[in-house]
């Protein structure tokens, strides 16, 4: 029989399907009963376990997320670390360049004072030198004149034979000491 047939002839749907029911060992009772301890053990497991778990997930959930943050802000604050480092350096290499540049230029100062005061010095000894082979000289002239002087005197008395008086000498060492002079 078809379908349609069998629901005219059995007197409707539930009466079908009670059939079709009991053809498969289904009983209401049994699956009321059933479907209410479902029901229980559904709420038990929902407010014991489900819940509970769901709390240590979202607990975690929220741990995860609030060490993530204090990793971003680590790592922010080693990237401002690493800046500061870098700018204490940097700040510690420009001095240290300062103070070598001004070392450099203190070291070149202190060499031309003292190359200045060299110069001075053998200046003054140049000075000094010049002062005393200009005094000798004097002296030596001084020494040449009486000598050449005596010579002269000597000279002419030997060559005219007579003696000279004082006046002639004297003459005689002036006129030879212009000579050598000039």
């Amino acid at each position: 029989m078809t379908a349609p047939l069998l629901l005219a002839a059995s007197g409707g749907i539930g009466e079908t399907a009670r059939n079709v029911g009991e053809q498969f060992g289904f009983n209401v009772v049994l699956f009321t009963s059933q479907f209410i301890s479902f029901l229980i053990v559904a709420y038990l497991l929902n407010r014991f376990a489900y819940r509970p778990i769901v709390q240590v997930l979202e607990a975690r959930r929220a741990k995860i997320a609030e060490s993530l943050e204090n990793a971003e802000k680590i790592k922010q604050q080693l990237a401002e670390a690493e800046a500061r480092h870098a700018e204490i350096l940097a700040q510690a290499n420009a001095e240290a360049q300062k103070m070598i540049e001004e070392a450099r230029t203190s070291a070149a100062a202190l060499s031309e004072k003292r190359l200045q005061q060299a110069i001075a010095d053998a200046e003054g000894i140049v000075a000094k030198a010049n002062e005393s082979i200009a005094q000798e000289r004097e002296r030596v002239f001084a020494d040449l004149r009486k000598e050449v002087g005596r010579l002269v005197v000597d000279t002419t008395a030997k060559v005219t034979g007579k003696v000279l008086s004082a006046e002639d000498r004297q003459r005689l060492n002036d006129e030879a000491a212009r000579q050598i002079a000039a």
